[in-house]
C-alpha cells in the first residue's frame, strides 16, 4: 500500500502520523507496509453472485455461499440464521426488532465479534453501523481487511438489550451457542474481540481489558487465537486511545501471519 493511502486510513482511525513501534509481548518485529485487502477467490465471488441472484433483496450480507466446508454446510448456516430470526430463550426478543445474525464473507480468515446490536444495528439488521461501524471499517482497511472479502462480523448477543445496557448473564448464556455454531462454521483462522464486555464474555473472564490486550488468547474447542482490543464505540468517546488500538491491530496482524506462514514481506515461508 503507498504512503497516502495509508495516511488516509490512518486519518481515518484519528491518527495523524504513525510512527513504527517494536514488539508487543516480542511478536511484532519489524515495521512493515500494510497489506491490500486480499480479492474474492473466482470460484468463491461466483458462488456469491449465484447465491445473491437467487435470494430477496437485503439478505446477501447474512447469507453464505453455496459451496462450503464440508457436508450440509449452508443448510446448516441457514438453519441457525432461522433459530436466531426466531429465537425467545430470553426476554430481549420481546423488545427486538429483529435478531441480528452477522455480516461479511462466512468464509473469512478473520472473525470480529462485538457485544450486541445497538439501536441502528437492531433496525438494520446488521452489526457495526452507523459511527462506530464506519470507524470498525476504516480500523480495518488499515490492516488490508474488509467486511466485504474478508472479515465475518458477528456480536456476542443477536438481540439488542434495552437502552444499550450491558448484557445479563442469562442472556449471554442464552446467545454464547449461536455464536459458538458461528465460529465453528465461519472456522476462522483468528478472532478479533472488540470491548471488554466481548473479550470478558468470551474468555469467561473479569480481567480488565488492559490485562486482556497485547496477548493471544485461545477460544472454544478449536483453541481459535483470540486478540483483543478496543470497541469503535469507546474509541469515539476516547480518541486519545486509538493509538493504543493501532498497536493491538498490528499485533493482531503480526500474530495472523505467523499462523499462516506469512512473513513480513507478504511471502508465504
Amino acid at each position: 500500500m503507498d504512503h497516502g493511502r495509508r495516511a488516509d486510513y490512518l486519518r481515518a482511525i484519528g491518527i495523524d502520523v504513525w510512527v513504527p513501534r517494536v514488539g508487543i509481548v516480542g511478536a511484532l518485529g519489524a515495521p512493515v507496509e500494510l497489506e491490500k485487502p486480499k480479492p474474492a477467490e473466482p470460484a468463491r465471488a461466483a458462488a456469491r453472485a449465484a447465491a445473491a441472484a437467487a435470494m430477496p433483496a437485503g439478505e446477501m450480507d447474512e447469507a453464505p455461499a453455496p459451496q462450503g466446508q464440508g457436508p450440509g454446510w449452508a443448510e446448516r448456516w441457514e438453519a441457525l440464521r432461522g433459530e436466531v430470526l426466531r429465537c425467545t430463550q430470553c426476554g430481549l426478543h420481546a423488545g427486538r426488532t429483529q435478531g441480528v445474525v452477522g455480516v461479511g464473507n462466512p468464509q473469512a480468515e478473520w472473525m470480529v465479534i462485538g457485544e450486541a446490536p445497538g439501536a441502528e444495528e437492531d433496525r438494520r439488521g446488521e452489526p457495526f453501523v452507523g459511527r462506530a461501524g464506519q470507524l470498525l471499517d476504516a480500523m480495518l482497511r488499515a490492516i488490508g481487511l474488509s467486511r466485504a472479502e474478508n472479515v465475518y462480523i458477528a456480536n456476542v448477543l443477536k438481540s439488542r438489550p434495552p437502552n444499550n445496557r450491558d448484557p445479563r448473564p442469562e442472556e449471554v448464556a442464552a446467545c454464547l451457542p449461536y455464536l459458538r455454531r458461528q465460529i465453528e462454521l465461519v472456522r476462522p483462522r483468528l478472532l478479533l474481540a472488540v470491548g471488554r464486555i466481548a473479550a470478558q464474555n468470551l474468555l469467561g473472564t473479569e480481567e480488565p481489558l488492559s490485562r486482556l490486550r497485547g496477548r493471544v488468547h485461545q477460544f472454544g474447542e478449536l483453541n481459535t487465537p483470540l486478540v483483543v482490543t478496543y470497541h469503535p464505540a469507546y474509541l469515539l468517546r476516547n480518541p486519545a486511545d486509538k493509538r493504543k488500538a493501532w498497536e493491538d491491530l498490528k499485533f493482531a496482524r503480526s500474530v495472523f501471519r505467523q499462523l499462516t506462514g506469512v512473513s513480513e514481506d507478504g511471502h508465504r515461508s
